[in-house]
């Protein structure tokens, strides 16, 4: 899943304990037992299992990362397999990872995990295979994944090792369409450990991932993406004040905290990266993989194959939706970018301009950091990264950047402010130029509560946004007191305002509850990018052709095909030239096959080590 910068209920429950109560015998549900139902139900109630610190720690014992790896990547060299190892959600070498020294590390060591688990009351019986308590319930836990083969292999090996420390693993292999939907799987936290890959970016971030505000509940309308319930104040705050400050030494100390924290608690098991391996075939030109979390699509108007009119590559999974906003699936992200690719690329680890006419640094004078007077009852942001209402007693940052108490006169802090102008000549693909209302409905529908979003981050500390009458872009000022480490990149993306839609209706005017079904965002969208999706045939293909507006031109491959395939087939039908190309999110790894057909030149093979990272999440709390 790609991490984005944006990625009723409670009536009726109420209703419906009122009714439970009222057809039960003796007296009424008083309303504090109500609230308590409603309680149970937003996710409040641990884990009978997992919610056991000493049970987490014992998996993470017994869990050989190692091993996992070799799974998947057997013709792999041996350091590197070993490089590929996580200890937390930070690879060694990477800029914010905390250090060996500071952090919880937890080697392969199955009689530590069985001391723990024996501590926590699960014991291993004579002649038994699976731990017990002193109920006599066993140690069955329910694992989820997805059905892609790379994951059956490595969930599989892993399924033995916690079984060889007497747990009883459920797994469970489910559509990816499922797991990653708007409103089933992980997004309503419908697992007990789930596994699945968060893709790796340039900047850790991590603040929807990890702050305790950022946990969905039926509460919160399922904003937020800390799908294990984890609630550490210290890693909170924490990982807001790395993402909440421009100087490099502050967000290495916090990341620390956060690591530190992460580690002790086991919230969930980071395993290791993945290796990013493609195969096409040999006389595809233009087509250049490379390190960075970025999408291998960046370059895609680029691709060519001498004597052929159409390229075809190959997914496993198919997208359930189109709408960006509220579908992480990378597949899904993937053939959106077809037509409405990024405002800029991070490849090789760095930030290039591609739709944007330069990054809004200090620098350049494209962001200015104001100093403005605040006082009681503004909206700000705290020294602990948090959106309050300013009264006397709170720490906040004052302008020179310093902790203070606001003592309730007015103090002046600091107030982000970016200007994002886009190039001339961008043109959706019906002929109409991109303007800067494409923008205002962007912002309008992701900072939509019923849009479906599953954060609200980056609205809930905007102070305002003024969309350019003289050029095509906006103007963002963020709340006083934040300062977004990525404040120079772009923040809103667009939708086509002015499109009329099969009903009539203009797409700016649409309710934002109505765009998560609406055929033209989820089925049928429109873009700028190299391509425009002209047919979706379910199950089998997403057919593209060139778009005649794209402002660098002719694309050098007019067709485009995402075929859908089974994993099983994938390797064949590519050395029998039906498919042109395989990527990532399809091989788990080189395998012998491939590297024979390189051998022999049918085809050429990258195999890239990725920031993309494999992990099981835990879920703290039930129903």
């Amino acid at each position: 899943m790609k991490q984005n910068r944006f990625m009723l209920v409670l009536g009726l429950l109420v209703v419906a304990s009122m009714v439970l109560a009222a057809c039960q015998p003796g007296p009424v549900a008083t309303p504090e037992v109500i609230i308590e139902t409603v309680e149970r139900e937003a996710y409040t109630t641990p884990h009978p299992i997992l919610s056991d610190v000493r049970v987490r720690q014992a998996m993470a014992y017994c869990t050989n990362k190692l091993e996992l790896v070799q799974s998947v990547y057997p013709l792999a060299p041996e350091a590197q397999q070993q490089e590929l190892v996580l200890n937390t959600m930070m690879r060694g070498g990477h800029w914010a990872y905390a250090g060996d020294e500071n952090i919880t590390i937890y080697p392969f060591d199955p009689a530590a995990g069985a001391a723990l688990l024996d501590e926590a009351g699960w014991t291993l019986a004579e002649g038994a295979t699976v731990r017990s308590n002193a109920d006599g319930e066993t140690l069955n836990i329910k694992f989820t994944t997805t059905t892609a083969a790379f994951r059956q292999t490595w969930a599989a090996v892993w399924e033995q090792q916690m079984e060889a420390c007497g747990i009883d693993i459920l797994r469970l292999h489910v559509p990816a369409s499922w797991w990653f939907g708007d409103t089933t799987g992980l997004a309503r936290r419908d697992f007990e450990l789930g596994a699945f890959a968060w893709v790796g970016q340039v900047d850790p971030g991590g603040v929807t991932l990890y702050s305790c505000d950022q946990i969905p509940s039926p509460a919160n309308g399922w904003e937020g993406q800390n799908y294990m319930g984890w609630c550490n104040e210290a890693a909170s705050t924490a990982v807001k004040n790395a993402n909440n400050t421009l100087i490099l030494q502050e967000r290495i100390d916090n990341y620390k905290i956060l690591q530190a924290e992460f580690t002790k608690d086991v919230p969930s098991i980071p395993l290791f990266n993945r290796t990013e391996t493609f195969a096409a075939v040999a006389g595809l030109t233009g087509f250049e993989p490379i390190s960075g979390q970025e999408y291998y699509l960046y370059d895609v108007g680029k691709w060519e194959l001498p004597g052929q009119d159409t390229i075809v590559l190959g997914f496993t999974q198919e997208p359930a939706s189109l709408f960006g906003l509220v579908e992480d699936a990378f597949v899904a992200q993937l053939a959106l970018y077809m037509v409405l690719p990024g405002a800029i690329t991070t490849k090789n680890y760095d930030f290039q301009a591609v739709y944007i006419q330069d990054f809004a640094t200090i620098e350049n004078g494209g962001s200015v950091l104001n100093e403005v007077e605040v006082k009681a009852g503004d909206t700000v942001v705290d020294a602990n990264g948090d959106v309050v209402t300013l009264e006397a007693g709170m720490s906040v940052k004052n302008f020179a950047g310093e902790i203070v108490e606001f003592t309730g006169d007015p103090i002046k802090m600091q107030q982000l402010v970016s200007t994002f102008k886009y190039i001339d000549g961008i043109t959706w693909e019906d002929g109409v130029p991109l303007s800067s209302a494409d923008f205002a409905l962007s912002q309008k529908i992701a900072c939509d509560p019923e849009s479906g979003a599953t954060s609200f981050y980056v609205c809930d500390r905007t102070a305002g946004v003024v969309f350019l009458t003289d050029a095509v872009g906006y103007t963002h000022s963020w709340l006083p007191g934040y300062t977004d480490p990525l404040y120079f990149t772009p923040i809103w993306g667009t939708y086509p305002a002015h499109r009329v839609l099969a009903d009539g209706r203009v797409l700016a005017d649409v309710p934002a509850v109505e765009w998560a079904t609406l055929p033209e965002i989820s089925e049928q969208p429109i873009g700028w990018g190299p391509y425009k999706l002209v047919e979706w045939v379910k199950g089998e293909k997403l057919v593209y052709e060139a778009n005649p507006y794209w402002v660098f031109g002719a694309p050098k491959t007019p067709n485009f095909v995402i075929q859908i395939i089974t994993a099983e087939s994938a390797e064949a039908l590519l050395l029998g030239g039906e498919v042109d190309v395989l990527a990532s999110e399809t091989l788990a790894g080189l395998s012998q096959t491939l590297a024979d057909a390189e051998a022999a030149g049918t085809i050429k093979t990258w195999s890239i080590a990725g920031g993309t990272w494999e992990h099981i999440d835990i879920s703290l709390f039930i129903r």
